[in-house]
């Protein structure tokens, strides 16, 4: 019978990073609205205000930034199965919510940016197109939801066999245990996958005194 396996992280960046925000979108800093039935987190708008300092520190490192939105087209038509289980309709084109959080998030005109219809950043975008192009290895990732869009990204960077690290204190879950049961989901995908936004912001400091 074999040894059980040592379980090694790896340091947190691994060749060159990029920082993933995934759908902090205007909808992010209004209130939610009465009708819904997720449970939310009630300090989500702060931890989705805490991510402008992990893009404003990015920047610094000149490290990219890939902006990522949820949208819908108005005739429901890409919802496929999405509305059968707890989400209500969402994200659809033309309303405000749905528009990318420019001032928020401080973005520029040349940002780099993706809009997707699913869950996960890979689906039916470019976003693999984009990473080989940047030459990106490790995929630092903000946003919401931690246990619905970051999980399923996180997931399917993972299986392209990218470095995945998730900035705990800048995601914001469905609900408290969602959060939390996703966060651990990651963590065991990826040893050291979990880390904070100082941390992270340390760690993009130390690349951007390299440059």
């Amino acid at each position: 019978m074999s040894a059980a396996k040592q379980i090694t992280a790896q340091p947190m960046i691994v060749g060159r990073p990029a920082l993933v925000v995934i759908d902090i979108q205007k909808g992010c800093f209004a209130p939610r609205p009465a009708s819904s039935r997720l449970e939310f987190m009630s300090d989500a708008v702060e931890r989705y205000t805490r991510a402008r300092k992990m893009v404003d520190a990015a920047r610094v490192a000149d490290i990219p930034v890939i902006f990522v939105q949820e949208a819908h087209r108005s005739n429901l038509i890409d919802f496929g199965r999405e509305l059968d289980g707890s989400e209500n309709i969402h994200c659809l084109e033309g309303d405000l919510v749905t528009e990318f959080a420019v001032e928020e998030l401080g973005m520029l005109a040349d940002d780099y940016r993706i809009t997707k219809r699913r869950y996960s950043v890979f689906f039916g975008t470019d976003m693999e197109i984009l990473l080989k192009g940047l030459r990106v290895q490790t995929l630092v990732m903000v946003g919401g939801f931690t246990d619905v869009c970051v999980h399923y990204s996180f997931v399917d960077a993972h299986q392209m066999d990218y470095y995945c690290r998730v900035v705990e204190d800048c995601v914001a879950g469905s609900s408290y245990r969602a959060h939390e049961a996703a966060l651990s989901a990651m963590e065991y995908l990826q040893a050291g996958a979990r880390r904070n936004a100082q941390d992270v912001m340390a760690a993009f400091s130390v690349i951007g005194h390299g440059a």
